[in-house]
Formats: C-alpha cells, sequence, structure tokens
C-alpha cells in the first residue's frame, strides 16, 4: 500500500521540523564535535567521512579528502608496510591506539595514536573507521622529560627514572588509578603531582591527604564530608576531599596504613563513583581522578588478609615503582645541583657547589631516609657553611666517619706504615710522606680537616696527596 503524501496541515515525522537537523546535519555535528579525528571508508578504501579533527591534524580540507583513498590523505608510516585498516579487515577485529606518523599537507610528521573498526550491516561489511589522536603534546611532553632529565621537582638521569619519565605522558592523559610504590623519601607525592601537571585535569584541584594521619572515623568525614548535625560538633555542612577534588586528582598517601574496614568504603567510591557524607541519606556523584601511594608491600598484605584484594587491583591499574636512591646513585649529583640551587634562591647564600671530596661522601652514603635524607643533609650544610660551597665538615659527621665501614681499609693502611712517621711533610721521601698522612689521619679520627690543619697544608693539597699515596678514607 502507497504511503499518502503528507499534506502542509500535517508533516511528515521523518522530515526536520523547520529549523531542525537532518539526520545528516546532526550526524556531521556530532562527528565535528569529537576532539579526535573520525576518518570512515568504503570497503575499497576510499573515504566517505572525514570529521573536523581530521581536517586539523591532517591539515587537508574534508573536499578534497572525501572520495579519495585513506593512504592518499593520511599518509601514514604504515600505509605501504601493514595498513592498520587493512589489517583490520583481514582479521574482523579492531586495533587500539597504535603509535604511528602521518605527513599533514606540509609534508610535516605528526605523531598520532591510530584505532580502528570494521563498519558492518549484518554479515555485510560496508567498510571501516579509523579514530587518530594527536599525540604530539604527549610525545613533546616525553622528549622535554627525557631531555632535560626532569620535571618539576623529578630529577634523574638513571634507567629507572627515564623509564618513569618516559611513561608519565600516557599515565597522565589516561584517567585510570595509579599506585605509586617505593621507599619513605623517594619522592612518591612529586610523582603524583606530575601525573596531574600532565594530565587534561591539571587546571582543576589537586587534593593531598595522608591516610595514615588520621583514624577511621577522622578519615571518613575528611574524604566523604558530612552534613550539619552529624555528630555533636558538626554545625554546618562541610564537603569531603573527594567532593573538593571533583573534576580534578586526589592524592591518598600512605594508602596501606587504612584499616579493612574502611577499605570497604574506599572500594565502594570507586566502584560507584560517588560517596555519601556522613549524616546524609543522599550519596553526591564525584568524577575524580585516584592516585595512591604506599610504601608498604600491599602484594604482602593482601597475602597476609590485611589489605582487600578487589581494591589493591581496582588501585593497581596503572603502577609506578620508585627506587631507593642507593639504587640510583648516578642521580645523586643531579639531585645535589637541583637542592643546592632551589636552597640558594630560598636562603639568598650563594652557595653552588660541593666540593669533591664532600660530593664522593655523599655518593658513597647508604642513604636509609632516601631523597628526603639528601635534601635535609644540604639544607644543614646550607646553615653551617659560611663559605662558597659546601665541605665534608658541613656534613653530618656520621656520614663521613663510618668507621665500620673504614676498618679493614685502616688495619692495612696501619700495618704498612711505619709506627713512628712524623707530623710532617717536608721533603721526606714518598713512603714517609704516605706514612705521615695516614699518623695524621688516624690520629685525628679521619677528620680530613683537622689532619691537614695539623700537617700545616690545605685541606685540598691532603686530598690530592692521599689520592696520589692510594689512601682511600
Amino acid at each position: 500500500m502507497r504511503r499518502p503524501r503528507p499534506s502542509p496541515e500535517s508533516p511528515d515525522a521523518t522530515q526536520p521540523r523547520d529549523g531542525a537537523l537532518s539526520n545528516c546535519q546532526l550526524n556531521t555535528l556530532i562527528l565535528d564535535s569529537i576532539h579526535d579525528g573520525v576518518v570512515t571508508t568504503d570497503a575499497e578504501f576510499r573515504i566517505t567521512s572525514f570529521n573536523a579533527s581530521a581536517e586539523r591534524i591532517t591539515g587537508i580540507p574534508k573536499e578534497q579528502a572525501i572520495g579519495r583513498k585513506c593512504y592518499e590523505v593520511l599518509r601514514t608510516s604504515i600505509c605501504q608496510t601493514g595498513c592498520a585498516l587493512k589489517r583490520t579487515f583481514e582479521a574482523g577485529r579492531p586495533l587500539h591506539r597504535l603509535p604511528i606518523d602521518l605527513l599533514d599537507a606540509t609534508m610535516k610528521k605528526v605523531p598520532i595514536e591510530v584505532s580502528t573498526a570494521v563498519l558492518r550491516e549484518g554479515d555485510r561489511m560496508l567498510g571501516g573507521v579509523e579514530i587518530i589522536r594527536d599525540a604530539s603534546e604527549t610525545e613533546a611532553l616525553r622528549q622535554e622529560l627525557l631531555g632535560k632529565n626532569r620535571f618539576r621537582n623529578l630529577v634523574g638521569a638513571s634507567a629507572a627514572m627515564r623509564e618513569v619519565f618516559s611513561t608519565l605522558p600516557e599515565i597522565a592523559q589516561s584517567d585510570a588509578p595509579v599506585l605509586i610504590e617505593g621507599p619513605s623519601g623517594t619522592g612518591k607525592e612529586l610523582v603524583a603531582q606530575a601525573v596531574h601537571e600532565l594530565s587534561t585535569r591539571r587546571d582543576k584541584a589537586f587534593v593531598k591527604v595522608n591516610c595514615a594521619a588520621l583514624p577511621d572515623s577522622l578519615l571518613e568525614s575528611e574524604l566523604f564530608g558530612f552534613e550539619k548535625g552529624a555528630f555533636t560538633d558538626a554545625r554546618r555542612d562541610k564537603p569531603g576531599r573527594f567532593a573538593l577534588a571533583d573534576h580534578g586528582t586526589i592524592f591518598l598517601d600512605e594508602i596501606g596504613d587504612v584499616s579493612p574496614a574502611f577499605q570497604a568504603k574506599l572500594l565502594r567510591v570507586l566502584q560507584e563513583g560517588e560517596i555519601q557524607p556522613l549524616g546524609s541519606t543522599r550519596t553526591v556523584a564525584v568524577d575524580v581522578r585516584l592516585v595512591a601511594a604506599t610504601n608498604k608491600d600491599l602484594r604482602a598484605l593482601v597475602a597476609d588478609g590485611r589489605f582487600r584484594e578487589d581494591l589493591y587491583y581496582r588501585l593497581r591499574v596503572v603502577p609506578i615503582l620508585l627506587p631507593s636512591l642507593r639504587d640510583r646513585r648516578e642521580d645523586i649529583p643531579l639531585l645535589v645541583h637541583h637542592f643546592l640551587t632551589k636552597l640558594s634562591s630560598r636562603t639568598g647564600k650563594s652557595i653552588g657547589e660541593v666540593s669533591p671530596e664532600a660530593l664522593e661522601i655523599l655518593q658513597r652514603y647508604s642513604y636509609p631516609g632516601n631523597i628526603r635524607e639528601l635534601e635535609n643533609a644540604l639544607h644543614r650544610a646550607f646553615v653551617l657553611c659560611r663559605g662558597a660551597r659546601i665541605e665534608v665538615e658541613h656534613l653530618p659527621k656520621e656520614w663521613w666517619v663510618e668507621e665500620g665501614r673504614r676498618v679493614e681499609s685502616r688495619e692495612s693502611m696501619r700495618h704498612a706504615a711505619a709506627d713512628a712517621a712524623p707530623d710532617t711533610l717536608g721533603s721526606a721521601a714518598a713512603g714517609a710522606e704516605r706514612d705521615g698522612i695516614l699518623r695524621a689521619l688516624e690520629r685525628h679520627n679521619w677528620n680530613r680537616t683537622a689532619a691537614a690543619r695539623s700537617l700545616g697544608i690545605a685541606r685540598n693539597t691532603l686530598w690530592r696527596k692521599m689520592r696520589a699515596s692510594g689512601i682511600r678514607g
């Protein structure tokens, strides 16, 4: 039966009303509002649609792209050797965020991530779709981090830190929960701050909470907030840290210290994406990026039944492991320079270097307190130093005495020296000179400043003679 033609008084519902968009116009508007490039093709790889972001990334207008083969327009680094869309057609499976390059209209190489899928109508393949994400900013950030060996207050050139730097841009661009693991004093909070500042949430709040500092009752009200009358002193409504971090990032430090009871409440927030303030019957939706940190072995706590396994895997979607400072000693000179610059700026003192002897001690020390201990030691040295550089005597005494580490070398040196060697460096033979240095060092408990003074020479001269004579200490 033929469908009657709609009269003007009774317009066809499938036609757009005055001022309304047609389906085609609506689809175009939706595609153009997407930040990533969207390109569709037919089964012969001819482009059938090309959104505004694809125009921006490639520099090619839609009118020049439609109808052409995709490899003529996108010109990616794998078009001739392993076309992503062709692989998708052949395997029938999508590809996700494949990192490649394309040449734009000006022949400039643009780093992108491409995802592909097959367009089907029932069992019939109509063509394919390519989602193109411009990775220029991410790649630039990665190169900046690797090139400068630092980001904000993160410093390091070691393999472990370069690996952290290389993955930070991708981690930051995701909204997945991050778990930062490492000993106390390794800079976990600085990494969390970097994740936030590299993310799309950088203009929103970064909220920090030390979970070990609060008991459960206070931690719950601190994180979730409360309403007036929820408890005796609740005289007004107070938003929690999750609410304050809405559309931003919340950093939960020392997450391994929360009780199993509170772990269950935190798991609910992660699963549901909503919080319930104390004293309230309503829930509040929150959009928060969660970054957690711990100095404990959470896997061992899970095995012992002290940490929920489901929460552990919710938190550890993206793990970042920070090594102790003694496992990245090559970073110590960089860290020393970083802290000297920071302290000079803060105190106004012009102390810009550390003596070679002091730097050797700094590089040899074991650092149970990690980077925080190094920073505190340099801060102490700044207070004590009256000259232009940090010397050994400005460092904590136990760092350069360390009797236990030197017993063996001292004993061997003592037996090799003459018992009656004088405290003088006149014109004696080299052997007697070495013996005199050893005796002076032993007498003054291996304090090179005091030993040099007793020998009547400069401290640096003593250091050079020690090295020439093979004396280490």
